[in-house]
């Protein structure tokens, strides 16, 4: 499975896996599994470092990847376009743009977010409020 996490589970992913539900956690672990993140998500962590909301050492974030094996997926013309087609009914940008990765790129998208599942987009996550929520997409 080509998985695609979105920032907070690539922040939980590098620095606190255990507060990943223990599906995603198995799946981002799965060496049958090829585990991507965003250059957007790197975009969106500076950003939230330099406005003081999030406490994370940037410069570390690319050795980081690569000892966690976690590949870096491009932003790529194919990919804005698809922002383009899609409907709103998200208005975060890096959200809008995880999405439409996840869809060209045939990816399923980690995240705790079920209001993506809207797009059509796979996701996956599962814990127990997320299950209490509603039915969740094929590999939540």
């Amino acid at each position: 499975m080509r998985l695609l996490l979105d920032t907070h589970a690539l922040l939980w992913a590098l620095a606190i896996p255990e507060k990943l539900p223990a599906t995603a956690r198995r799946a981002i672990q799965s060496a049958d599994n090829e585990v991507h993140a965003s250059v957007a998500s790197a975009w969106e962590i500076s950003i939230k470092v330099a406005l003081g909301r999030l406490d994370f050492e940037v410069a570390s974030l690319e050795g980081a990847l690569a000892a966690s094996g976690i590949q870096l997926l491009g932003i790529d013309l194919k990919h804005t376009a698809r922002i383009a087609t899609l409907p709103h009914h998200h208005r975060d940008p890096f959200d809008r743009l995880l999405v439409a990765q996840a869809i060209s790129e045939s990816m399923t998208l980690v995240t705790r977010d079920a209001e993506l599942a809207k797009y059509g987009v796979r996701l996956l996550w599962r814990e127990a409020a997320a299950r209490k929520r509603g039915p969740r997409r094929a590999g939540a």
